[in-house]
């Protein structure tokens, strides 16, 4: 992986191992994969200067990428005089299917290598994993058969929990409560096609990263607020997934120990006060004759001005704020990212949260608060990025190095356990 400006080179010595001619093979194609798809249409040359890679490395490293069918080559660059060099792009028949898992429904998704939606279908979803998992996978195989002169590659899942990275099995999922199915196995016995998991919360972290609205951020936390609170955190340029996978699960950190109960068995945590769900239950609890609604009915009942459910949301927004002392005290980032149902109503509870983030601060000032772009697009791009990356190569998943090798894999980031 090269390193990001402004960076420092890290070595552990207790890791330490002699890089061998094949991995420097894997992390120049990985280097060179990464500038055609940031830089495309890009020339040969263009590469050399770029990578700082010999010409004759990058003439190799484009062949190989061309016979494996992840890049094309298309029009010429028009020079005054010499040779007009070939133009090269990522192969945009070469597609990937997507998925966003959620407690109620999936979002299921074609996307190309780039990050494009071909198509976008909607799915049901109920409790029992063994019921819903083949739902999905009907759409898939629909929506495989509706584009079927192009070339699949793979398969990525964002999912509400979290997923140990050597089983990749969810371990942790107290509002999905599908722990302990083999999702990954049962698709891949189906679609005969790789698959591969993620946090929801990691894979919208990795969206804003695979497609650079974050360059120069080293360290930064990515929280969803949806039925659940969700956390992905980057430190010094590593997307972090600890021990079994579990890091990050601010959510679940009893902030009140007489609270309400929370689906993962404790009292308090921060998810049971700044939520959806959390929101929803104020409201309710308001207007107990009230029928029951959804979180975008109450968001739009705050656009029109109802007190009670501008009580509720700024409730929410408070408790958000306060709440992420517990990211600010253990881990300084210089940027949080805040996507998912409040986003939609910024505009009015935005300030709260940033007034309560600046007041809970241990010292100095508090790092700046961002949005991320459409939560239900940001999931489904990082699930299938997740796909492409290197975290999940052949030792991960148990394919061969061949096949692992075969796979795109980008430059930045990668994920380190603890």
């Amino acid at each position: 992986m090269p390193l990001l400006k402004g960076s420092q080179p890290r070595i552990d010595l207790a890791y330490a191992q002699l890089a061998s001619s094949e991995m420097a093979r894997d992390i120049n194609r990985d280097i060179v994969l990464e500038l055609i798809r940031g830089h495309q249409p890009v020339a040969r040359a263009d590469l050399s200067r770029l990578s700082g890679l010999q010409p004759s490395t990058v003439s190799s490293i484009v062949e190989q990428l061309l016979s494996e069918r992840w890049i094309a080559e298309g029009g010429l660059v028009r020079r005054p005089r010499g040779r007009r060099p070939t133009l090269l792009s990522l192969n945009d028949k070469l597609l990937m299917l997507a998925a966003d898992i959620r407690p109620r429904r999936a979002i299921v998704a074609v996307l190309d290598l780039n990050g494009r939606f071909l198509a976008r279908e909607d799915v049901v979803l109920t409790s029992d994993p063994e019921r819903s998992v083949p739902r999905i996978l009907d759409c898939m195989e629909d929506l495989r058969r509706r584009h079927a002169g192009y070339t699949f590659e793979g398969v990525g899942v964002s999912l509400p929990g979290r997923i140990d990275p050597l089983t990749q099995r969810l371990v942790h999922a107290p509002n999905l409560r599908w722990a302990g199915f083999d999702i990954k196995g049962e698709m891949e016995k189906r679609l005969e096609l790789p698959v591969e998991l993620n946090n929801a919360a990691n894979a919208s972290l990795l969206s804003e990263l695979w497609f650079g609205r974050m360059d120069g951020v080293r360290n930064a936390v990515l929280v969803t607020i949806v039925e659940g609170i969700g956390t992905a955190i980057l430190a010094n340029g590593q997307i972090l997934s600890g021990l079994g996978g579990l890091a990050g699960e601010f959510g679940h950190i009893p902030i009140d120990p007489a609270g309400p109960a929370c689906t993962c068995g404790q009292r308090g945590c921060w998810e049971v006060f700044a939520s959806s769900s959390a929101a929803l239950r104020f409201y309710a609890e308001s207007q107990p004759q009230a029928p029951a609604i959804s979180i975008r009915g109450l968001m739009q009942l705050t656009e029109e001005g109802d007190e009670h459910a501008l009580a509720a949301v700024n409730l929410q927004a408070k408790h958000i704020g306060r709440g992420l002392r517990l990211i600010t005290a253990a881990l300084a980032p210089e940027v949080i990212l805040i996507t998912g149902d409040l986003t939609v109503g910024w505009h009015r509870f935005g300030p709260i949260i940033e007034q309560e983030l600046r007041d809970s601060m241990l010292a100095g000032p508090p790092p700046r608060l961002a949005l991320t772009t459409d939560v239900e697009l940001s999931r489904l791009r990082g699930a299938a990025a997740t796909a492409l990356q290197r975290h999940s190569g052949y030792h991960a998943s148990g394919r061969s190095p061949e096949q692992a090798r075969r796979r795109p894999r980008a430059a930045a980031p990668v994920y380190a356990d603890d």
